[in-house]
């Protein structure tokens, strides 16, 4: 049993760094020119807009603003943003239970929320699960939403990191199902900056050495890929510089890639 709990603990901490592991999910604004402030990197100001539109769409799109503000940054999130974006997920949902970005940014932002507590208050939360669960939600509504793939394919990295081996097996977790959902998502969407950083980084936070082939593709394949927007500029920006650093030391690789977002 304290064996149980210690793996479902150390899940916990994987959970609390999904929000910047996992790819923002591409909500739709009903207004142009809030799209075009969140390709600027003009987050707050497309946030506070999308708030007062008040839509399903804008709401989540509120939100997916909010965490792009916190995953671009170079300080520890705010928490009050992050409540923010839960809240605005949060309240899509009210309006549209079903709605597939409100899910994912909800997951992102619950993530999120759980780096500031303790292992054991943030899995007793629940958190993690719930996270996982909207992913596979969306899924289930629609198979082709490439971004709940690469949250799960993060996941699963993640869960196999902090937990091990037992950890793993307790949430259902391994790095066949990550793989497997690694994959799915570049089937869908093989030029998306996000989903190949986000799984590199994740990977080889896990195990730079052991994983560096594997990390290196995806990398390049980030580096490679089309940057439509200020986040996934600032994601190949730190694609490089983990790619530089993983030619040499594998253990200094392994340290970035646990602190880089």
């Amino acid at each position: 049993m304290r064996d149980s709990r210690s793996a479902l603990a150390c899940w916990t901490a994987a959970a609390a760094a999904m929000a910047m592991l996992a790819p923002l999910a591409s909500a739709h604004p009903t207004s142009v020119e809030l799209a075009a402030k969140f390709a600027r990197g003009e987050y707050m100001a497309a946030a506070s807009e999308a708030e007062a539109a008040a839509s399903a769409d804008d709401l989540a799109f509120a939100a997916r603003s909010l965490l792009a503000y916190c995953m671009t940054g170079t300080q520890e999130p705010d928490a009050a943003i992050i409540e923010r974006a839960s809240r605005d997920a949060e309240a899509a949902l009210k309006i549209k239970p079903d709605h597939e970005e409100g899910q994912l940014q909800l997951a992102i932002a619950l993530s999120l929320k759980s780096r500031r507590m303790d292992a054991m208050t943030a899995w007793n939360a629940g958190y993690g699960e719930k996270g996982r669960k909207l992913a596979e939600k969306v899924l289930k509504a629609d198979p082709s939403n490439y971004y709940a793939y690469g949250f799960l394919a993060v996941w699963n990295v993640e869960v196999e990191r902090r937990g091990g081996g037992f950890g793993a097996w307790v949430m259902g977790a391994s790095l066949d199902k990550a793989r497997s959902n690694y994959q799915a998502a570049t089937r869908l969407a093989p030029d998306d900056v996000g989903i190949h950083w986000q799984y590199a980084r994740a990977l080889a936070a896990l195990d730079a050495k052991a994983y560096a082939a594997e990390v290196n593709l995806a990398l390049n394949r980030a580096l490679s890929a089309t940057a439509n927007d200020h986040v996934e500029r600032v994601m190949q920006t730190r694609a490089a510089v983990l790619a530089n650093v993983l030619k040499g030391d594998k253990t200094a690789a392994r340290k970035l890639a646990e602190v880089m977002l």
